[in-house]
């Protein structure tokens, strides 16, 4: 796999996966736990798994509901989007909405499956701007991935947070850190930081500072400025703006530049 146009092969058999483990973390829910709230403003996790299933349907080439939505949470063009597809799966129960979901990824992973190079290839837009289409369908993996977390932790249920899956869905976290490390903490010029990832996916990420950028490197010029050790799932859950270092006290250490470290892990929001 390359940076920027995953294997076909690799990245649609780690969507069915996906898909699968999603399907089996919902399957035999009752109609109270389908509707428990989730993380995300205005969704439960019936509009979460609905969610998914509309932005697969949209790709099937289906079109996209007509309906009227409103609601705090809908900030731009794209969550007006996503609520329309939700709104129309609304009136059907848990397990009609695990049906269609069914149906939609068995039908994606067959259209993936055949899916030639050029098309993989193509220049398309994307949330990370204009990408090859199968760089899109990692971050479709993210997406997946990272709703799965939702759905799991709406629900209190433990998951596996490592292996193949994690481990591709991560990549999208990593490319914008600099952003959040120069914009969101205001490192100053020269500063040399360390993540330390622990969990499910292992990193050691450093960052240097040079002006007003940051860059990923593979070795700092010298001893870290701040050294921040975390859970990789936290990191996840922190990058995808799902909770709050405030409520995960203990959970991290920060040796060194305290101050700066406390900056960073509270500037560490992103969203594709």
């Amino acid at each position: 796999m390359t940076d920027t146009v995953p294997d076909r092969t690799d990245i649609t058999a780690l969507l069915s996966a996906e898909w699968d483990a999603l399907a089996r973390l919902v399957d035999g829910l009752d109609e109270v736990r389908w509707r428990t709230p989730s993380r995300l403003p205005g969704w439960t996790v019936f509009d979460v798994f609905a969610h998914v299933i509309g932005t697969e349907s949209l790709l099937l080439g289906e079109p996209v509901p007509d309906l009227n939505v409103a609601g705090d949470h809908i900030r731009n063009q794209f969550g007006e989007l996503n609520e329309k597809w939700i709104q129309s799966f609304r009136a059907l129960s848990g397990s009609q909405l695990l049906e269609r979901f069914r149906d939609v990824t068995g039908r994606r992973v067959k259209a993936l499956s055949e899916i030639g190079p050029e098309a993989w290839a193509e220049l398309m837009p994307t949330p990370v701007g204009m990408q090859p289409y199968g760089r899109f369908m990692r971050v479709r993996l993210f997406d997946c991935w990272m709703h799965e977390l939702d759905i799991a932790d709406a629900l209190g249920e433990a998951i596996a947070e490592g292996g193949p899956r994690a481990e591709t869905a991560f990549a999208e976290l990593i490319p914008t850190l600099g952003r959040a490390v120069v914009k969101g903490a205001g490192a100053p010029d020269g500063s040399r930081i360390t993540f330390e990832l622990t969990g499910g996916v292992p990193r050691t990420l450093h960052v240097a500072v040079t002006g007003t950028r940051a860059d990923l490197v593979d070795t700092l010029d010298g001893p870290a400025d701040v050294v921040i050790t975390l859970d990789s799932g936290l990191f996840a859950r922190l990058r995808g703006g799902r909770t709050t270092v405030d409520a995960h006290a203990g959970e991290f250490t920060l040796a060194g530049d305290t101050g700066l470290g406390d900056r960073l892990v509270r500037g560490l929001a992103f969203t594709i």
